[in-house]
């Protein structure tokens, strides 16, 4: 017999599965239970020549932000003979919210250990890629030298706690949000000291807890599956506050942040061999006063590690409990973790605003921001733009904090009002440009990176996201279109790290070289799109979107977006537009073919 169970104040929740073979349990719980909390053979094979790690150790290693990865452009080379290994290795910053040095920090590891690119995350964290075996060791000392941690950003625990990374200080607002991140951020972190003896040596030279060699919170086995929390106010989802497994959207009142309205089970991530996985929205469950965000937020996690379903790990997301029993009963679990009568209901709020944070704002303190535009996260230097170079230059320069925003940019944050020009001539004289300088077509576009290394990807996204947005800035500025604002997001692969479902447009890979196309989400995030059109070729994508944008500007209603156009019209429409436009182009070229006069 498999069992799961857990401690919570002094009773045992048991849910037995009778299971004839041991075997038959599945394999991620096996090694997670198996593993002594987060070791497995990891010890033995880090002191090994080897330039990978065992089967068994990789699922474990994402626990400690560990990602082995396998370049198949490398393999491709060597026609397939050898995988090619490295490691990429994500660091989490709450809300974040950086330093300089730790900026710094990380741009150092990726030209010492790296592929010499930095990327920011769409979960506002860093990851350096192509790191070897033998630099893995290196690497996190000197993260967590700097005061961060990479324990925590991936596997089947809480990840990177997101909040809107704004640095208004004439509030106590986005203090207290920031404050929420850091405080979920470090109690929802493992306590093995298992990441400490791997990688420090047995020290703890980061200011994160380490307890006893137990987890009292997430057990032997973790959490079914990976779990994410983010924190937005109502007129600025930035971070996407309904595709979270916990979602806390700001409750203000008279200037004060009283607390936050909890929603609950939204996810992006999809199977498509499996019909009942899907993206989701988060549903709100209840209003939680600021001093109690902790507690509600640890039952929530409570209830998924008890409830989520560990024999299938297609479905083992916290969307999945929350679409099996509805809000109610979820509700009622939640209170009895908590060990209360009610929990207060929502307030009717709900986010009505978006603002990427771009370009040159005040803080409130006399002092300024300045939200630099990354192109899908990357940072790196070109022969067109030195980004890396100027950036560096920058922070050695002024020396200031930064925030890594969830569109993949970077907020330059305490800057001397006087500091202004100064700035603006290292970045022009680096090739940067400002936001005046991009469209907004590629302003609010984002695509996860995808191949040559992520063990999903089924087809490209960071690599050939910017030319289908020349192709499509080609197409916006023949209509008109120019000053239209959407989303448009790629992925290799379903499970949608760029959040593509809640786009105005959505690409997500289906097959090597075609894509799946989503539409009428929109910038706000309220919204799932519908899938539009399947099996799209990389070279056609904006050639079918090309009579969808005619539509919009013939037929949208004053300020209405395109995502909203979509949702209004709706996928019967679309495609009638659409196969009338083409009739009539055909018609066209035909007339032209026969009498060229």
């Amino acid at each position: 017999m498999f069992q799961k169970f857990s401690i919570l104040d002094g009773r045992t929740r048991r849910r037995e599965t009778t299971v004839s073979d041991p075997a038959q349990i599945p394999k991620a719980e096996r090694l997670k239970k198996q593993s002594r909390f987060l070791r497995g053979t990891i010890p033995q094979e880090l002191s090994q020549s080897s330039d990978h790690f065992g089967r068994d150790s990789t699922p474990i290693l994402k626990f400690h932000g560990i990602y082995e990865q396998d370049d198949r452009d490398a393999r491709k080379r060597s026609s397939g003979r050898d995988k090619s290994y490295s490691f990429m290795v994500r660091t989490k910053v709450p809300g974040g919210k950086i330093t300089a040095r730790q900026f710094l920090t990380e741009l150092d590891l990726a030209e010492r250990y790296g592929n010499g690119t930095l990327r920011v995350t769409t979960r506002q964290g860093f990851q350096l890629h192509g790191v070897l075996k033998g630099g893995l060791k290196p690497v996190l000392r000197s993260v967590n030298e700097a005061l961060m941690t990479t324990l925590g950003a991936c596997g089947d625990v809480e990840r990177n706690v997101m909040s809107c990374p704004a640095p208004h200080h004439d509030d106590r607002v986005h203090d207290r949000m920031q404050a929420t991140a850091d405080a979920i951020s470090r109690h929802l972190l493992p306590q093995s000291r298992a990441y400490y003896e791997l990688w420090l040596n047995g020290e703890q030279v980061s200011k994160q807890p380490v307890g006893p060699d137990v987890e009292p919170l997430y057990g032997d086995t973790y959490l079914p599956r990976k779990f994410k929390t983010g924190i937005a106010l109502p007129e600025d989802n930035c971070i996407d506050v309904y595709t979270q497994d916990i979602g806390l959207l700001a409750i203000v009142d008279r200037g004060e942040l009283i607390g936050y309205n909890a929603l609950v089970g939204g996810g992006m991530g999809t199977s498509p061999a499996s019909k009942d996985t899907f993206p989701r929205l988060a549903d709100p469950l209840a209003f939680v006063p600021y001093d109690e965000v902790l507690e509600v937020v640890t039952a929530i996690v409570k209830v998924q590690r008890d409830y989520g379903d560990r024999a299938n790990r297609r479905r083992a997301r916290l969307k999945y409990v929350v679409h099996d029993w509805g809000v109610p009963r979820f509700k009622s679990e939640v209170e009895q973790y908590l060990g209360r009568q009610e929990l207060e209901p929502p307030y009717p709020v709900e986010a009505y605003g978006y603002q990427d944070h771009l370009g040159w704002h005040p803080q409130g303190d006399g002092k300024f921001y300045w939200g630099i535009y990354l192109e899908n996260g990357r940072i790196k230097d070109t022969a067109e733009m030195r980004l890396k170079t100027g950036l560096r230059r920058i922070l050695e320069r002024f020396h200031m904090p930064a925030r890594l925003t969830p569109q993949q940019s970077i907020l330059l944050c305490d800057l001397e009002s006087d500091w202004q020009d100064e700035i603006l001539s290292l970045l022009q004289g680096h090739g940067i440009r400002t936001q005046a300088q991009i469209s907004h077509a590629r302003r609010y576009a984002m695509a996860c990176p995808a191949l040559p290394t992520c063990g999903l990807a089924i087809t490209e996204a960071e690599r050939v996201m910017p030319s289908v947005v020349d192709e499509l800035e080609a197409e916006i500025a023949k209509l008109g279109l120019g000053a239209a604002k959407f989303t448009i997001r790629m992925t290799g692969c379903p499970n949608g790290c760029a959040r593509p479902y809640t786009a105005d447009i959505g690409l997500v890979g289906q097959t090597v070289g075609k894509y799946k196309i989503f539409m009428g989400g929109n910038l706000v995030g309220t919204r799932l799109g519908f899938t539009y059109k399947e099996l799209v070729p990389l070279d056609e994508v904006v050639a079918e979107l090309r009579p969808l944008l005619v539509y919009y500007k013939s037929d949208a209603c004053r300020g209405e977006s395109l995502g909203d156009f979509f949702d209004r019209k709706g996928l019967e429409d679309l495609l009638g537009f659409t196969a009338s436009y083409r009739q009539r182009h055909r018609q066209s070229a035909e007339t032209v073919g026969a009498d060229p006069r």
